[in-house]
């Protein structure tokens, strides 16, 4: 597990049980986790995005039948992909703007896969040489314009629209959410959304065959693996936290654009 905090100058750095984060050398995306006889206090540093994805973030809609009842939607056939731009991506504590063309600002707490290699055609039985690791993430959603537009890129794509955090966690495997792990949001402290990643309609393999079928992925990029029931509406001055089993805990603030 790592992360990316700012001190004096920004760099990744894993935490320990002793609330302390170990320094580590370079972008364990391309150099490993290689740890530093260097350690700071987690209360004396701010944790950013754990990830810049170099190109993308692939959406997956739709990925847990509650959610898509909820909406008023069928449950889909194969993945519904969307993109969100990486201008998107913010960390944990970082606010999630609520811009002026919108009046109904949704949160969706989602899984997010982080790959780890350049890729195209991946089988599903090899998607696991491809993860780099996971987070949490929300796909902030502008409801309304995501109704009158009909498809998705303005509504999930303004800027602070993609929290992710507050870790990557790099010791897990598809089997372990297959089995089932917590998604939990909540909105100034009351539980709104409480599924589990045993829903999923397509599992992790699934999704990742199907993007890698369409488009490469690079070292970096990130697949948000949908939401489970729940969503609802944000305002100015809210706070969501969204937590998953074993991932811990993105916390962020709806302030005004």
């Amino acid at each position: 597990m790592y992360g990316v905090v700012t001190g004096e100058v920004d760099q990744f750095g894993q935490p320990d049980p002793e609330s302390v984060v170990v320094a580590l050398a370079g972008d364990p995306l391309y150099v490993g986790v290689k740890l530093l006889d260097q350690e700071f206090k987690l209360e004396d540093v701010r944790l950013l995005a754990p990830v810049l994805p170099r190109s993308k973030v692939v959406g997956i809609g739709r990925n847990y039948a509650a959610h898509a009842a909820e909406m008023g939607n069928d449950v889909p056939t194969e993945p519904l992909m969307f993109l969100k731009p990486n201008t998107s991506v913010v960390g944990p504590g970082d606010p999630i703007f609520y811009p002026p063309q919108t009046k109904n600002l949704h949160f969706e707490g989602e899984l997010a896969v982080v790959i780890g290699r350049i890729c195209r055609d991946v089988p599903p039985e090899q998607a696991t040489d491809v993860i780099h690791g996971y987070t949490i993430a929300n796909d902030v959603t502008a409801r309304d314009l995501q109704k009158s537009d009909v498809q998705f890129t303005r509504a999930k794509g303004f800027d602070s629209f993609c929290p992710l955090g507050p870790w990557i966690e790099t010791d897990l495997d598809p089997a372990d959410f297959a089995e089932g792990r917590a998604v939990q949001t909540y909105l100034n402290g009351d539980l709104k959304q409480d599924g589990s990643t045993k829903d999923l309609i397509f599992d992790i393999p699934t999704l990742i065959a199907h993007v890698s079928s369409v488009m490469t992925l690079l070292p970096g990029d990130v697949i948000l693996t949908g939401t489970p029931e729940g969503v609802g509406p944000m305002e100015v001055g809210d706070e969501v936290e969204i937590s998953i089993a074993g991932l811990g805990t993105l916390t962020n603030k709806v302030a005004q654009r």
